[in-house]
């Protein structure tokens, strides 16, 4: 009755006051998740399909996405930035500005309600984020490429747009069920195909804090953990569930099932589901009340074990505990991220991670400094990854290695230091006196920017361009031994001067 009674209403509506019905109808069934978490749309804030394009409010892409927003009321301005980039966008303009270069909008952003509207697609793919778009249930998938121990995690698959109205790939972390990471975008089904090509899983089992499921056939499971809740999630491709799985293991009319785990303080619960049928993939979730680490066994006798250890491994454990100062240092970029390219095309991800490698070898000569790295691997890392590390450790100071692009004209050269809040600006100071004595640049001072890793982070922040990779002879430095091994002895130099060791 409560149903019948909803659509009359908005039939009614839409009589009486069509176009409104109509948008209010498109607000309100628009949502967006980001790394598969609903975003909180303010009221009177929210997003909203406008002539078949997804359109977000300023206020959503400040609060929700975490980027810096400028409004310029005269021009119609809208300027966005994160990190090296930064979006020029104007009212009514099919044309924007992305690091001064003139672009194509997929939408021109608009006034609606005295509220600024900008296309949420050319706005998330110019920040690094993967879109996907779900037309039936109106939602847009915006997602970090993940990282854990296992690098190879799925990404999701970028959808057309909205109008063109085609069957989508619903990203990864689709929500679903409890937290959304076990639903299939093939509801319903617990048929994988063609079962003679795939390996299929007999059974699963939950003991002693190991995961274990047994398959026919050998199969490379995709290991990796997630936060928010914390979980350690199993991909199996080209795998299916077995004939009579579910007489033993029930599923419910998805194909997703449970275990109900207990006197394992650990872990709550362990859920399964076939994930996707194109390729066949059966996903395993083991929600977990506190991070954890993992050792997979996968000897292709047909168990493949997953063990739960604790957390020694993880960064930053029993650090600080005898009164030593926690510094983290981060190597900007990675993985999927290259950050800027230099003029010889070389990734500023490669610099950054040799320079954070020099500190640590630096660092574990100081026996009254503890630290931790970001990663000191080339893996792709979110900006929220990089904060929770050193918010989670209750760091003293978080220091974070980058280098420095501008597009030509411009040619600058030099040294720079960014902070956010008040409480930096003493370790600045200190730092960027040490990088730039390191590099022997052009001093370019010591500077304020709202960056996500120097504003959300709860301790003393600071990032730190080296040099200028658009620059020739800041760039033929920088990629040098010597250079690198100078401004990671700069960098040491400024942690010891600020904590007076």
């Amino acid at each position: 009755m409560k149903k019948l009674s909803l659509i009359l209403f908005v039939m009614i509506c839409s009589i009486v006051f069509p176009t409104a019905a109509r948008e209010a109808v498109a607000a309100a069934q628009t949502h967006i998740y980001l790394d598969g978490l609903a975003l909180e749309q303010p009221a009177g804030a929210e997003a909203g399909l406008v002539s078949g394009k997804v359109m977000v409010p300023l206020r959503v892409v400040a609060e929700g996405l975490g980027f810096e927003v400028a409004w310029e009321k005269t021009s119609g301005t809208a300027t966005i930035k994160q990190d090296d980039t930064e979006l020029k966008l104007v009212v009514g303009q099919a044309t924007g500005l992305v690091d001064g270069e003139k672009v194509e909008l997929d939408a021109a952003p608009i006034l609606k309600n005295e509220r600024t509207l900008v296309p949420l697609r050319f706005v998330s793919e110019q920040m690094g984020l993967e879109v996907s778009w779900d037309n039936v249930t109106k939602s847009a998938y915006l997602n970090h490429p993940d990282s854990g121990e296992s690098s190879e995690v799925v990404p999701g698959t970028s959808s057309p747009s909205p109008e063109e109205d085609q069957p989508v790939t619903v990203p990864v972390e689709q929500p679903g069920g409890k937290d959304g990471d076990t639903s299939s975008p093939d509801s319903g089904s617990t048929d994988g195909g063609d079962f003679s090509e795939l390996a299929l899983i007999q059974g699963i089992s939950f003991s002693e804090n190991r995961l274990m499921f047994a398959v026919s056939g050998k199969v490379t499971p995709n290991v990796f953990t997630m936060t928010g809740p914390d979980r350690l999630v199993v991909d199996i491709p080209n795998a299916a569930y077995a004939e009579h799985f579910d007489n033993n293991f029930p599923l419910d009319e998805t194909g997703q099932g449970e275990l109900t785990v207990l006197e394992y303080p650990d872990v709550s619960k362990v859920r399964y589901s076939l994930f996707s049928t194109d390729p066949s993939t059966v996903r395993i979730v083991v929600d977990l009340n506190h991070k954890m680490q993992y050792h997979v066994n996968n000897d292709g006798s047909g168990l493949v074990t997953v063990e739960l250890t604790a957390d020694n491994a993880a960064p930053g454990y029993g650090l600080g505990l005898d009164g030593k100062p926690v510094v983290v240092i981060d190597a900007g970029h990675g993985g999927t991220q290259p950050g800027a390219i230099s003029l010889t095309k070389k990734p500023e991800k490669d610099f950054t991670l040799a320079v954070a490698l020099k500190v640590e070898a630096l660092l574990q000569q100081e026996p009254n400094i503890d630290f931790v790295l970001t990663r000191a691997t080339d893996v792709t890392m979110s900006l929220q990854e990089r904060v929770k590390i050193a918010n989670d450790l209750g760091a003293d100071v978080f220091v974070s290695i980058h280098g420095n692009s501008i597009d030509p004209p411009s040619n600058p050269s030099g040294s720079e230091t960014y902070y956010t809040r008040e409480e930096s600006i003493p370790l600045a100071d200190i730092m960027h006196r040490h990088l730039v004595d390191a590099t022997g640049l052009t001093d370019r001072k010591v500077r304020y920017s709202s960056l996500h890793v120097t504003r959300e982070t709860l301790m003393p922040a600071v990032l730190l361009e080296a040099g200028y990779l658009s620059n020739k002879n800041d760039e033929a430095l920088m990629y040098t031994e010597a250079f690198q091994q100078r401004v990671a002895e700069g960098i040491v130099a400024g942690i010891k001067e600020y904590f007076g060791l």
